[in-house]
């Protein structure tokens, strides 16, 4: 079952990006080392399999 857009935020979040808004429903994420995301789709969407990924991706680029 894929995970929620909302739950790929709070991953985002803890560890250490900011949500800088958007336009519509996308989110542009920004780390303190200069990594940059944007995430798309309503908190309540299904998340698609690349956007766990890059999730994913950047979170151990940030570390």
């Amino acid at each position: 079952m894929p995970r929620k857009i909302r739950q790929l935020i709070k991953e985002l979040e803890q560890a250490g990006f900011i949500n800088r808004g958007g336009k519509g429903s996308h989110r542009n994420f920004l780390h303190v080392k200069g990594v940059v995301l944007t995430l798309s789709g309503k908190s309540g969407d299904d998340a698609k399999i690349y956007q766990e990924k890059l999730v994913r991706q950047k979170i151990e680029e940030a570390r």
